[in-house]
């Protein structure tokens, strides 16, 4: 007999925010790389995305931000597809889950976020 699991996204997004909660070996992200990235966000020249990555508001950025912006995707990648394969579900939608569940209540009047589908809004 096949059984069959079936993620719904409120055990998606469960299964994503336990990833998510890693050891922090499991997404190296410097102090300098976040503080550079927060800075970025509070100038309004970077957002987060509904994929659960980091995209550029403005196409006015620094080769440092640039490169906290790479850095800080990669990790989250690597995150995406680990909750991906413990999920069953593609690591772009272990990312959209990601962003639902935990990224977007952390985000801060003044962020700039871009649903899907959407442009960059100001919260």
């Amino acid at each position: 007999m096949l059984t069959r699991t079936v993620f719904t996204p409120a055990t998606l997004a469960l299964g994503i925010a336990a990833a998510l909660a890693l050891p922090v070996a499991a997404f190296a992200q410097s102090a300098q790389t976040k503080a550079t990235v927060d800075s970025a966000k509070a100038a309004g020249i970077v957002g987060e995305q509904a994929d659960g990555f980091l995209g550029f508001v403005t196409a006015a950025a620094d080769p440092a931000v640039k490169a906290a912006v790479q850095e800080t995707n990669a990790g989250r990648a690597q995150l995406y597809a680990q909750a991906a394969a413990k999920n069953g579900v593609t690591p772009a939608a272990a990312g959209a889950a990601a962003y639902e569940s935990v990224v977007k209540g952390k985000l801060r009047p003044g962020d700039y976020y871009r649903p899907a589908g959407g442009g960059w809004t100001k919260k």
